[in-house]
């Protein structure tokens, strides 16, 4: 059983570092379930 195997997720990314998007594939990729998923920018 992986870390995040069935454990539910809020991801926010960030424009100018990792997008949401890209955290998104890897942590379903290890099993999580994704709840909300968005990229922000934050100034």
């Amino acid at each position: 059983m992986g870390l995040f195997e069935g454990k539910k997720v809020v991801i926010i990314g960030d424009r100018d570092g990792i997008p949401g998007p890209a955290i998104e594939e890897c942590l379903v990729t290890a099993g999580a379930d994704i709840v909300f998923s968005s990229t922000e920018c934050f100034v």
